[in-house]
């Protein structure tokens, strides 16, 4: 069984091409049953049986997976990338240079970190690690989990919350909430005097939210395709709420736009914003999409009087105070190392599973034959002290039948080899 991690991120691959790979998060279930079936296509087994796990964030997408492609791990790294470019309609040929490949140990090691949050952009981030645990469930119920996965995951979480529990690898990160209020600080000088505007409802925008809030802005509002979604947000803020259909008439009256929706399109054109530009007199707007797939279209950055940021501008910003986070950093890599090494010790027991297997079949089969030979000698009426006797020699004769037979046909290094190990295997004093 091949396990790998296959990807592309923040540092490998710029915005323009992650949200080309972006799975709309009411896809996942259908791609990871692709992925099985895809995969089972590459083995033979058009049922697909391999296991799949997508993890699909503004920052990265990563399809993890276990399977039995034929001719190595290199033609199972192949066959995952392909998927994704098959899947996404890309040239594979566009898509390859930007993905990362990671087998075994190191997809191990990778997911371990992602979780942890030593992989994001905003390093010890804590919101990676619920997108990871919601991508899991919802492969979970596409049928994607398996054996392999399910025990990768498993130890993952187990992984970030010691990591995060004994270590302060949390404590000096820098959230991309926290670098948007940055970056609008340097466009105008207090957030006090300026009407800000939240689009979507999700756990980045309440993550925004609450840090502009605190900076008492003139006022606060949230857009979303769901009102009554977008009033309870604005509730907590003391704010108002409104439409994303009223953003053609609504949009000039805002200095600070911060948007991260699900939307697989983008929702403000450049249209939109320079009419919001000219009604507003050309006074400034300064606008964060922390969206992947982007909610504003990149043309918009052009404009003058627009200040346009995304989720790869910020990348300065929150890498800031690096110099606090080693310690904790090395600590955490200690960690991870550590359960890497758990995990591959029990990848190879179960390698040796069928073997031990089919070792018990064996002796079963054994077993049975003696026991048998032993009831027959029962019912002839032997004495049953001669009949244990004979049960006890039968059976210890056959258990070491297969041993001996190939100590004595064993030359040079083999027999060497044999002479080592069976005083192991059997205990015996040399």
């Amino acid at each position: 069984m091949h396990l790998l991690a296959v990807g592309l991120n923040h540092t490998t691959a710029p915005v323009s091409l992650r949200e080309k790979v972006a799975f709309p998060t009411d896809q996942i279930g259908q791609a990871v049953a692709s992925a099985r079936a895809w995969f089972g296509n590459m083995d033979g087994n058009t049922a697909g049986t391999g296991e799949a796990a997508i993890l699909s964030t503004c920052n990265r997408t990563e399809l993890y997976a276990a399977s039995k492609t034929p001719g190595g791990v290199d033609a199972a790294i192949d066959s995952t990338a392909h998927f994704l470019a098959n899947y996404h309609q890309l040239s594979y040929a566009e898509l390859r240079p930007f993905l990362y490949a990671l087998p075994q140990d190191n997809a191990v090691r990778h997911a371990f970190r992602v979780a942890s949050g030593l992989d994001s952009m905003v390093l010890g981030e804590p919101q990676i690690l619920g997108q990871m645990k919601d991508a899991v469930r919802q492969a979970d119920a596409a049928g994607g989990l398996g054996t392999y996965l399910h025990q990768l995951f498993q130890r993952t979480f187990a992984v970030a919350k010691e990591v995060r529990s004994t270590t302060e690898i949390g404590a000096h990160s820098v959230s991309m909430a926290a670098a948007a209020v940055r970056l609008s600080q340097r466009i105008f000088d207090s957030i006090s005097g300026q009407n800000v505007l939240f689009i979507g409802a999700g756990e980045m925008i309440e993550l925004c939210a609450t840090h502009f809030a605190a900076q008492n802005p003139k006022t606060l509002t949230v857009a979303n395709r769901t009102l009554e979604r977008g009033e309870q947000l604005a509730h907590r803020f003391n704010g108002n709420a409104i439409r994303l259909a009223d953003l053609p008439t609504q949009l000039a009256n805002f200095d600070i736009v911060v948007s991260c929706t699900a939307s697989s399109l983008p929702i403000i054109g450049l249209g939109l914003v320079e009419r919001a530009v000219k009604a507003r007199r050309h006074k400034p707007i300064f606008m964060v999409d922390l969206a992947v797939p982007r909610d504003i279209e990149s043309e918009v950055s052009r404009l003058d009087d627009v200040f346009l940021y995304t989720v790869d501008d910020l990348a300065s910003v929150v890498q800031s105070g690096v110099e606090n986070r080693q310690a904790a950093v090395a600590q955490a890599e200690a960690i991870i190392e550590t359960r890497v090494q758990s995990f591959m010790h029990w990848i190879d027991t179960r390698a040796v599973v069928p073997i031990i297997q089919d070792l018990q079949d064996s002796g079963e089969i054994l077993r049975l034959a003696e026991l048998e030979r032993a009831r027959k000698m029962l019912s002839k009426g032997d004495d049953i002290d001669s009949v244990l006797e004979a049960l006890s020699k039968g059976l210890t004769a056959k258990f070491l039948h297969g041993p001996q037979q190939a100590l004595h046909h064993a030359q040079g290094e083999d027999r060497t080899q044999l002479v080592q190990l069976l005083p192991q295997l059997f205990r015996t004093k040399r």
